[in-house]
């Protein structure tokens, strides 16, 4: 049966000769599997490179419960992203953050405000030109609301942030997942962000990444088989 949807993609592998299978997040149905036939020839109907990981499409499907294997019928762009793709800080940006997706979408049902916040969350990205050094930062958080493991913002400042626990606190937790001080009052900050204030806090390097390794290790104690996130180096070396 034809549907109507928006998707963001978020892997595209080749598939036989000239096909490819790409997994979307739709607005409609959750993440799904889609085999593109021929999208790898010279002139497919539906061409490899709108299938890029972070794009945003309109697409009609062809849709059945639960069928592993979708098929796509139309599929276009909307909008074209301007930036993303060309801008070596914002593609390696969407790399990562698209890599911290497709480990946690893995068994994503349909949530249309989940899938409203990502596409707000990229079309900032692409048109943005304020500093994006600690845009990500700011994106994990969020993302953890509809996750829901998202943390409370104490009521008054709090020395310590357990990450097992999910709290602020005035004593130090007697494990090793905790942020101290400074870390903490800079994590409380990123937690009551927008993008658009984010970069008001100038963090050094080693600082931000202090805070995205731990925010990580949040992800790993809340969320089975996270794992390691491969495209973290990138971000190390571009925003040291």
């Amino acid at each position: 049966m034809l549907q109507k949807t928006r998707g963001i993609a978020l892997k595209v592998t080749n598939y036989a000769e000239s096909s490819v299978v790409t997994q979307v997040f739709t607005e409609e149905f959750g993440l799904q599997s889609y085999l593109v036939n021929g999208a790898r020839k010279p002139k497919a109907k539906i061409r490899a490179n709108i299938l890029q990981p972070f794009h945003v499409l309109d697409m009609v499907v062809y849709h059945k419960d639960n069928n592993s294997l979708q098929r796509i019928s139309e599929a276009r762009q909307s909008p074209i992203l301007q930036e993303i793709p060309y801008d070596i800080v914002k593609s390696s940006l969407a790399m990562f953050l698209n890599e911290v997706l497709f480990k946690v979408l893995k068994q994503q049902s349909e949530d249309r405000y989940l899938f409203q916040f990502l596409v707000d969350s990229i079309y900032w990205l692409d048109h943005s030109q304020a500093n994006l050094a600690n845009y990500h930062i700011v994106f994990l958080l969020k993302l953890t609301e509809y996750l829901g493991f998202s943390p409370a913002l104490p009521v008054q400042p709090l020395p310590y942030f357990d990450l097992e626990a999910g709290l602020f606190t005035h004593q130090l937790p007697p494990h090793m997942y905790v942020l101290q001080e400074p870390h903490a009052s800079m994590f409380t900050y990123f937690l009551s962000s927008s993008y658009d204030n984010s970069c008001k806090l100038r963090i050094s390097g080693e600082d931000r990444q202090i805070l995205l390794e731990n925010i990580l290790n949040y992800y790993r104690l809340h969320l089975t088989n996270f794992g390691e996130v491969k495209s973290l180096y990138i971000l190390e070396e571009i925003f040291k």
